[in-house]
Formats: C-alpha cells, sequence, structure tokens
C-alpha cells in the first residue's frame, strides 16, 4: 500500500459514520461492495474472489477496455450486480466498500485517447470518493508502478517521488494516477475517508489481453509468434 511521504503534521478528520452494522456478523456476510472496472483482467479476477466470499458485489464498467464474457459465471447470481457504467459520471448506490480498478492500463488503449484516460482517473477517482464521504465506505484506488516514472533510484521505495515527464505520451496514465493518489489522501486529510492505496506492477494472467501493449503480454506474444524479443 503506498503511504504518504513529507510532513503531515495535521491530524486526519474523523470518518464519516458508517453503517451501525459494520462490525457485526451480520454486516460481513451481507457487505455490499462496488468494483469499478470490474469486467477487466484483474478487476474480474477480484470479483471472482469476492463472490467466493459471499459478497454481495456490484461492479461498473463501461467496457472500454472490459468484457462481460469476464463476469459471465456471475451473470443471474442472486448476489451480483452488473452496471454499464462511466466513472466520469457520478454513481448513487449503497455500498460499504469500494475497489476503484477503472482505467484503461494498455499503452495502446490511453494513447488511442489520451483525454478520456485522464478524465477518467481525475473525474472518476472524484466521483468514488464523492461516494465513498456519501456513504462511509472504505476505499481502494489501484494505482500503478508508472508512478514512478523513469526512476533514477533501484528499487524504489514508496516514498520515492518519481521521475516522472508531465507532458509526454504516457503522461494521461502516469500523471492521472499520481493526481488520483494525492485526491485519495486529501479526502482522506480533509474529509476522514478511510483509504487504500495498491500500486501494482506488471501483471500477468487468465483474461489479460495478449496485443495489449504491456511489456509482459508482449514477451508472450513474441514468443508464441517466433518473433524475436523487443
Amino acid at each position: 500500500m503506498a503511504q504518504s511521504n513529507g510532513d503531515h503534521s495535521s491530524a486526519a478528520k474523523p470518518p464519516p459514520t458508517p453503517s451501525p452494522l459494520r462490525f457485526s456478523k451480520f454486516f460481513q456476510s451481507n457487505m455490499r461492495i462496488l468494483v469499478t472496472g470490474g469486467a477487466g483482467f484483474i478487476g474480474s479476477h477480484l470479483v471472482d474472489k469476492l463472490m467466493e466470499n459471499e459478497k454481495n458485489v456490484i461492479v461498473a464498467d463501461n467496457y472500454f477496455t472490459g468484457s462481460k464474457d469476464n463476469l459471465k459465471k456471475w451473470i443471474g447470481h442472486p448476489r451480483f450486480e452488473l452496471i454499464r457504467h462511466d466513472v466520469t459520471e457520478p454513481l448513487l448506490v449503497e455500498v460499504d466498500q469500494i475497489y476503484h480498478l477503472a482505467c484503461p492500463a494498455s499503452p495502446i488503449f490511453y494513447k488511442y485517447n489520451p483525454v478520456k484516460t485522464i478524465k477518467t482517473n481525475v473525474i472518476g477517482t472524484l466521483n468514488m470518493l464523492g461516494l465513498a464521504k456519501r456513504v462511509g465506505a472504505r476505499i481502494l484506488l489501484t494505482s500503478t508502478s508508472e508512478v514512478y516514472g523513469d526512476p533514477l533510484i533501484h528499487p524504489q521505495e514508496e516514498s520515492y517521488w518519481g521521475n516522472v515527464n508531465p507532458i509526454g505520451v504516457r503522461s494521461c496514465y502516469d500523471e492521472g494516477k499520481r493526481v488520483a493518489e494525492t485526491l485519495m489522501f486529501d479526502y482522506h486529510r480533509q474529509h476522514g475517508i478511510e483509504i487504500r492505496i495498491a500500486r501494482i506492477f506488471n501483471t500477468y494472467g487468465p483474461r489479460m489481453n495478449i496485443d495489449d501493449g504491456r511489456v509482459v503480454s508482449n514477451f508472450i506474444a513474441q514468443a508464441l509468434r517466433w518473433v524475436y524479443f523487443s
């Protein structure tokens, strides 16, 4: 989990009042969880685990990079709800936890529509934080190793601020995630929102798009096609 750095001497405000059932066994077995980007590669695996743990899951996805096929085994299940929704628009639901994964993570997709990418990171995160504030939910943001940019130290500690180009072709994603992290900590300090941030590095596995332009998928695709590694 990413930690704040620098001098933040002022204490965070107390969190919004959650449901009185938050810590009861009844609550744990009836927890409602929102997963944005839940039809994507990583999001769909998270949904699988939550459903297997008998949670009530709401997925919000606009299918820009995700696919309904990734969730087909849960469609129609009484504890599962799938909403076609773009997180740049407010979402009015009542939930106890939010996993905010929605954002194109493939260089091919975010270079194709950089404005959409940064709007998803910034406006989408603002909308999810606003929801968390309204309902008193804990929120987790999936960030990225790209917040370190082209790091000047190896390995990188969480306290490293990074070396990022603010105007490059990747900046819509890199800087968008950095702003999203800033918003998370600002809402925590100003409004007492309970937050988590996970900076995800190169990931691969079932349901990944082999042509999404990321280093691991490129490596595997080139090996399968007997192409020289580049």
